[in-house]
């Protein structure tokens, strides 16, 4: 079963834009793997609240990155 997981900061994408990531995501697993891979691709989109991620050691949050 392919998987895919999106980790994105909490409250940037609206819900047409998930949509657009599982729909998108799907139909690349589906040209790879074949139509049989459409029925059983899991593809999540998760929301990481504000300061719950960072780079090289550093917390980022939204502000920074707006910045």
């Amino acid at each position: 079963m392919p998987f895919a997981n999106f980790k994105v900061p909490e409250k940037t994408l609206d819900e047409k834009q998930k949509e657009q990531i599982v729909t998108e995501t799907t139909e690349l697993y589906v040209r790879i793997y074949g139509e049989r891979a459409r029925a059983t691709t899991m593809v999540l989109v998760e929301e990481v609240a504000d300061g719950g991620w960072g780079i090289g050691g550093d917390v980022l949050t939204l502000a920074e990155l707006n910045g």
